[in-house]
C-alpha cells in the first residue's frame, strides 16, 4: 500500500458517496487507475464496505449506555453469550476484553425505559452472566471519524 492507496482510504472515510472522478481529483489520478486502486483495496478486505452515518435522534436512538458484563469464565458460557448477543439490535457494538470486565456493550434506545426494559428482559436474563454494571452516556465527545491510515 503506497501513499495513494492511503490518500484513497483517508477521503474515502471523509466521504464514501465520493464519485470516482472527484476521488481521483483529490489524489491526484485520472478516474480509470483510480477505480482500479478502489477496487484492489476492496478486493483485498482494506475497504470492507460502506455505511451512512445516521442521527440517532432521528431513529429515536439517542439515549446511549456503556455496560460492563461479566460473564462465567468457561468457553461454553462465553460462546453462548456473544451468541446470544447478535440477537440483540439494541446492543450496536460488543466487545470481549483482557481483564475484568470480561466485556463492554455499547447500546442504543429511545430513553431510560427502554433501557430498563432491556436490562431486565433480556441482559440479565442472557445465560452465564454474573454481574452487570451500567454507565449512561452525557455527551459524545468525539465522534467516530475512521481509523488513521498513515503517511
Amino acid at each position: 500500500m503506497d501513499g495513494i492507496d492511503r490518500n484513497i482510504l483517508r477521503e474515502l472515510q471523509n466521504d464514501g458517496r465520493l464519485t470516482i472522478q472527484e476521488l481521483a481529483h483529490r489524489v491526484g489520478l485520472t478516474p480509470s487507475p483510480c477505480m482500479r486502486r478502489v477496487r484492489q483495496l476492496e478486493q483485498d478486505g482494506v475497504i470492507q464496505g460502506y455505511r451512512a452515518i445516521i442521527n440517532p435522534e432521528a431513529v429515536g436512538r439517542s439515549f446511549e449506555v456503556l455496560v460492563s458484563i461479566e460473564v462465567k469464565r468457561d468457553r461454553e458460557a462465553v460462546e453462548a453469550f456473544e451468541a446470544a448477543l447478535q440477537d440483540i439490535p439494541d446492543v450496536i457494538e460488543a466487545y470481549r476484553l483482557f481483564g475484568s470486565p470480561g466485556c463492554l456493550l455499547r447500546i442504543a434506545v429511545a430513553d431510560l425505559t427502554a433501557y430498563e426494559r432491556l436490562w431486565i428482559e433480556r441482559l440479565t436474563t442472557l445465560s452465564g452472566i454474573t454481574e452487570v454494571n451500567s454507565q449512561i452516556i452525557m455527551k459524545r465527545i468525539k465522534e467516530p471519524r475512521g481509523l488513521p491510515v498513515g503517511l
